[in-house]
Parts: structure tokens; C-alpha cells; sequence
């Protein structure tokens, strides 16, 4: 099975929704700035989306820089985003443009915490994923 590959702000709303996931995983360092990790294996990546509409600053400048390094983008297989229902069409945004620009499929969105239902999609959905695409 694939890694998860994921940023969380000092809110730690995503980071405590991957833990409930029980998936092995990595955290991007909360600052941008210094030199990211370098992953791997191949992995999906889960993120908050910043901002409140229109997209501009949507992505965390840690996970930008952290996408900017060839290998890391290369091991990218699918995005999950995080975001606020309250954006409206900008609803977890930061997940549409990761999914573009790497051209990976966006697997599922989630409004801020995620629910346990949430929890569950996202774990089954990561196994399904990772079973077919292996």
C-alpha cells in the first residue's frame, strides 16, 4: 500500500483526520522555507485549502514547495483535500489545482475535520486505490 503525504496547519484539523485514518504517513513541515523531504515511494497527498474563494494562495506554500521538487511530483498518485463549505464553489480548491497541475485524480474532498463517515471513505477508498492501481 501506498504512503500518505500530508500538510496540516498549527490547527492541526488535517493532521488529526489522517491519524484517524491509521495509514503510514508523513507531515510537511508547517513553515515554508528549508529544504522539504524528499519521498520515495509513491503517495497520495491530503491537504487543507487556504483562502476564501477564487483559488489564489488556495495551496499552503509548503506543499508548493514540496511539489516543486521533480521527484517528489513524480510519486504523486491521487490528492484528497480539506476545505470549508462556506467557500462555496472554492470548496477545497487547493485539491482541484493539485490535481491538475500534477495530473493525478482528486479522490475525495472533506469539510474541515472530516466526520467519521469522512474517515471511513477516505480509508476504504485508499485501500480500493491502492489494491487496483498495484
Amino acid at each position: 500500500m501506498g504512503n500518505i503525504v500530508y500538510y496540516s496547519s498549527s490547527s492541526e484539523n488535517t493532521h488529526r483526520f489522517v491519524r484517524k485514518l491509521g495509514f503510514e504517513s508523513l507531515r510537511l513541515p508547517v513553515e515554508a522555507g528549508g529544504e522539504p523531504p524528499v519521498i520515495e515511494a509513491p503517495y497520495v497527498l491530503v491537504l487543507p485549502t487556504y483562502g476564501g474563494g477564487g483559488g489564489k494562495g488556495a495551496v499552503p506554500k509548503p506543499v508548493i514547495q514540496f511539489l516543486n521538487n521533480p521527484a517528489n511530483r513524480s510519486l504523486i498518485r491521487g490528492v484528497i483535500a480539506a476545505g470549508n463549505t462556506n467557500f462555496g464553489p472554492a470548496y477545497a480548491i487547493a485539491g482541484d489545482i493539485v490535481s491538475r497541475k500534477c495530473a493525478v485524480p482528486l479522490l475525495y474532498r472533506f469539510e474541515l475535520l472530516g466526520t467519521a463517515e469522512d474517515v471511513e471513505n477516505v480509508r476504504q477508498g485508499l485501500v480500493r486505490f491502492w489494491t487496483c492501481s498495484h
